[in-house]
């Protein structure tokens, strides 16, 4: 099989281009097709990926598309499980919420974008996603013999010794990846790419994993909050506070899972939350080019910076 046997007949031919743009942590590849003077977004599947789950996927894609919350779906290939999405030029949403002319329309929008992802229709045969388990199945399983900062252990072990404080809202459709990589501006609307991992969540998850990537200070986060539920907040819900902890908590401890994985040798006994880079220090080097993530390097510095944000949450 071909990457351009997964195309729709009329897009297939001479004057199609296909380059690939990346592979995601699934195993899938990712590329950009240009054809009859339009470009798309081809996703195939990898072969270990679960078929029933691509399958939920997909479902999820097609209503968040059907929204106006992800890109345009213009084929479906079911048996070689790719699909093929527009092309959307990318205007960067990190820097429309950074203007301070355009922050506070950012900030609304987005509280906004994750209550219309949180009001799509929760499949019935759906099982909840609990991050708490999923941190002890890393931290338990692929982290156990890895040698590791003491400060690191210590934000693990913080939060998984914490009594969650009990949630007073239902659940939701959670999209359960909005890291920054994950969100698309278009000038106009904030669409969502990678629903892999969607599925029924606390709806405070999806909010508390935005405030730690775009480093949200407490007014900031009052704010995003009061956008989503359209009322005015003036102290953050201890549910809320908790999930933003285990969400960077979570977030760090896959970064170093991703680093192993990698080959990284881990820990040199020199690491120290004084020594390690703050989130927005990893930023900067990132954008420099010093750090690049998808390296073994890069995830490492990655997974200390958010669990150093973790201890200060």
């Amino acid at each position: 099989m071909t990457v351009e046997d997964c195309l729709p007949a009329d897009l297939r031919g001479p004057t199609t281009t296909v380059t690939r743009i990346a592979a995601g942590l699934s195993g899938a590849g990712v590329y950009r097709v240009d054809a009859a003077g339009q470009s798309y977004v081809l996703k195939i599947a990898s072969e270990a990926e679960d078929e029933a789950d691509w399958h939920r996927a997909i479902h999820i894609q097609r209503l968040a598309a059907d929204a106006g919350l992800a890109p345009r779906i213009f084929h479906v290939d079911e048996t070689r499980r790719a699909v093929l999405t527009a092309f959307v030029v990318d205007r960067s949403f990190v820097a429309f919420f950074r203007d301070p002319r355009t922050h506070e329309a950012a900030l609304a929008q987005l509280g906004r974008t994750v209550r219309r992802i949180h009001s799509l229709p929760l499949p019935a045969d759906m099982r909840m996603r609990e991050p708490r388990e999923f941190l002890v199945q890393i931290w338990k399983g692929f982290l156990a013999d890895f040698a590791l900062p003491a400060f690191t252990v210590g934000a693990v072990q913080r939060v998984l010794s914490e009594e969650p404080p009990a949630s007073e809202r239902p659940l939701v459709l959670g999209h359960n990846d909005l890291n920054p990589s994950n969100l698309v501006y278009d000038g106009e609307s904030i669409l969502l790419l990678d629903w892999a991992t969607a599925a029924p969540m606390d709806p405070f998850y999806d909010l508390a994993v935005l405030s730690v990537f775009l480093r949200m200070d407490e007014g900031t986060c009052l704010r995003l909050l009061s956008a989503y539920d359209d009322k005015r907040f003036t102290e953050l819900p201890n549910r809320f506070i908790y999930t933003r902890r285990l969400a960077a908590t979570l977030a760090g401890t896959m970064q170093l899972y991703l680093a192993r994985q990698m080959k990284h040798a881990g820990a040199t006994g020199a690491e120290t939350p004084d020594s390690t880079p703050s989130l927005g220090e990893f930023y900067q080097r990132m954008m420099s080019g010093a750090l690049k993530l998808g390296t073994a390097d890069g995830q490492w510095a990655f997974g200390l910076a958010l669990l150093k944000e973790s201890l200060a949450l």
